[in-house]
């Protein structure tokens, strides 16, 4: 049996096993489950990782993408130049165990947007600074739009909230929120963002998808907006994870 997984901490909410649930299913795979392994500290990896020795990958949430870094043997080009992963791949050889590091966010935003945004805007707005506003950044740049951050902290090519004035939400027709604002169980939290200059030119995407429709996504419904949550980005990124581990 080949084990697999998701660690972050918490996980009660995840719907990462029932996605892997419905693959096995299809392609029919019998040898290969996912379990949740919540740790409240990134230090508990190497104890799980060998304590658990038919564990043949895993997928990591937050708050781990980028706190992971220091316990991998090795990255892939894409995840180090985000600084961040979601995916690990064990490979056990020779006595030797080794984790490899990728990032499939990214791959999963991406085509995500496209699918229901086929020409994807020239300047977004991405709420949130740490590993999944990263693995964004890198999706977006690699569809050739220019992006801005925002986020509570000033900072260098960061505005903060209370920074977004008309021109600014005006040049930037996509906002994407990367942050955890507004994820169950604390479904009503929402970014600080000024909804009330939106226009229906304007798309929101919430990498969020547990609540469906978050306060963030409400809000810019109800402004006029376009929305999408973050369930296909999460089904598609699975899916990348999948291959990676043979499956």
């Amino acid at each position: 049996m080949k084990r697999f997984g998701l660690i972050g901490y918490p996980l009660e909410h995840s719907a990462s096993p029932d996605l892997f649930r419905k693959m096995t299913e299809r392609e029919n795979l019998r040898d290969a489950e996912y379990r949740l392994f919540p740790i409240k500290e990134i230090t508990e990896l190497p104890r799980l990782v060998a304590e658990t020795p038919d564990l043949s990958g895993f997928n990591v949430t937050s708050p781990y993408k980028q706190a992971i870094l220091p316990y991998l043997t090795r990255t892939d080009t894409a995840a180090a130049t985000i600084g961040a992963v979601n995916t690990v791949k064990v490979v056990r050889e020779n006595g030797r165990t080794e984790l490899h590091g990728y990032n499939t966010d990214y791959i999963g935003f991406a085509e995500s947007l496209i699918e229901v945004l086929p020409h994807t805007p020239r300047h977004a707005l991405i709420m949130g600074t740490g590993g999944a506003s990263r693995a964004v950044t890198y999706a977006l740049t690699m569809l050739h739009t220019t992006i801005a951050t925002v986020s509570r902290t000033p900072g260098k090519g960061t505005f903060t909230y209370h920074e977004l004035t008309e021109e600014i939400i005006r040049k930037h027709p996509l906002v994407v929120n990367a942050t955890p604002l507004g994820m169950s169980p604390d479904t009503a939290g929402c970014p600080d963002f000024p909804f009330e200059l939106l226009t229906p030119k304007h798309f929101l995407f919430d990498l969020i998808y547990n609540p469906e429709e978050t306060e963030f996504l409400r809000q810019g419904r109800l402004h006029g907006a376009g929305t999408c949550n973050g369930l296909a980005m999460l089904r598609l990124q699975a899916e990348a994870s999948y291959k990676i581990w043979g499956l």
